[in-house]
């Protein structure tokens, strides 16, 4: 069936554009007309032909992130709330998308709800987009009827869930980028000021000092196989990224993470939030509990939490608790197990987790800032070593020369 690019009026005088899946143009005209929005007939064009047609290259066209979701998200509770037909909505958020990726997406998902499909069903078909908790969380929301509710508590927990993932990454960036600098300063020196030392003192005709000696003698390995380290770390790099796509690979890179100091406990506490986060969202709105605990592993984000969602998915499947897998997993302290199974007893597992939730968030704050307090003095006196005992090693040589000069 043919796509036609359109525009028109709504009642309020505001210019609606967008595509429209039709058998002709008088049946989008008529279309437009039947959900009161006063069609611009000039503009109306089947798409595809002529200067009209879409051009596409493959890995050029715009992602969809995580905050576009959000705004959508947001947006589309508020004017449901408002009491405005979905179709509607759907069709302004789409044309006030600035991400054209984004926009066609939600203009399909109009385009099935037109057709007569709910609007989880839509959702489905971009699982990259919207993907399973959010699909299942909107599903829930049209069967209860409080598909405005179910789609503010979504957002909320969309804008936690970033606002998470953001303080990890700010935690991680700081370190990685003072190592990164610390390592292309080192190689600097080693390759290109070294060296011209080093033929300044081979005219001495002495014995160098061991520290300055040494020095050389590293600088001059480095210009010999610095190919060969680069081709390494390449390989190392490629190796670890493929061991992490397998299944068991990926489990025991999780779990070495959480064992590193300092930056496992942060990792571990992150990944209890997330998990407490996702499956309290999931069960107080409505999902049923062993699709919650589902789609809260697959989200995880560790496999070794992911592991543990499973098989409490799989004790209470069998009529057991969520207590004893949660303590066998060994991720979950004591506190948490405690507290999920306070939960289960009193019927306010939901309740319970988001108060898990909201304390391991503020866990994360305080391991963000302990991490940036701690990592400032020991970047400091890290750098200083490697690049003041280089440039201390460099002028050993010349201090003898002048005390040999003074004497």
């Amino acid at each position: 069936m043919p796509v036609f690019a359109y525009e028109g009026r709504t009642a309020a005088g505001k210019v609606l554009r967008g595509n429209m899946e039709a058998p002709s143009r008088e049946a989008v005209i008529n279309r437009l007309r039947a959900q009161r929005v006063q069609p611009i007939v000039e503009k109306i064009r089947e798409r595809g032909k002529g200067l009209d047609r879409d051009i596409k290259i493959p890995g050029f066209g715009q992602k969809v992130k995580a905050k576009d979701v959000v705004i959508f998200t947001r947006q589309l509770a508020t004017m449901i709330d408002a009491g405005m037909p979905l179709v509607q909505i759907l069709e302004i958020l789409a044309s006030q998308s600035d991400n054209r990726t984004f926009g066609r997406q939600v203009r399909e998902v109009k385009e099935s709800v037109e057709a007569g499909s709910t609007l989880s069903d839509g959702l489905r078909k971009f699982p990259k987009t919207w993907d399973d908790l959010y699909v299942n969380m909107v599903q829930a929301g049209e069967a209860g009827g409080i598909l405005d509710t179910i789609l503010s508590r979504l957002s909320t927990y969309m804008e936690k869930m970033l606002s998470l993932k953001r303080k990890i990454k700010g935690a991680m960036i700081y370190p990685a980028t003072i190592i990164a600098v610390a390592v292309i300063v080192t190689l600097i020196l080693l390759v290109f000021v070294i060296p011209v030392f080093g033929e300044l003192f081979s005219s001495f005709g002495r014995a160098l000092p061991a520290p300055t000696q040494f020095v050389i003698n590293l600088s001059n390995f480095v210009i010999n196989y610095l190919h060969f380290m680069i081709a390494i770390a390449v390989l190392i790099v490629i190796g670890i990224r493929q061991t992490y796509r397998t299944e068991r690979g990926r489990y025991v890179i999780d779990q070495m993470l959480l064992r590193v100091p300092v930056v496992g406990e942060l990792i571990r506490k992150a990944s209890i939030a997330r998990f407490s986060r996702t499956l309290g969202t999931l069960v107080s709105s409505g999902v049923p509990i062993l699709d919650s605990l589902s789609i809260t592993a697959r989200t995880a984000g560790n496999k070794v939490v992911e592991r543990a969602g499973y098989m409490v998915r799989e004790s209470i499947s069998q009529g057991r608790t969520m207590l004893e897998p949660l303590q066998k997993s060994g991720v979950f302290p004591p506190m948490v197990c405690q507290m999920i199974g306070a939960g289960e007893m009193t019927g306010a597992i939901d309740q319970m987790l988001q108060k898990i939730a909201d304390f391991y968030e503020d866990e994360v704050d305080t391991a963000v800032a302990s991490l940036t307090a701690l990592m400032e003095p020991l970047v400091i006196v890290v750098l200083g070593t490697i690049i003041g005992g280089l440039v201390v090693s460099m002028y050993l040589p010349i201090f003898q020369l002048g005390s040999l000069l003074s004497s």
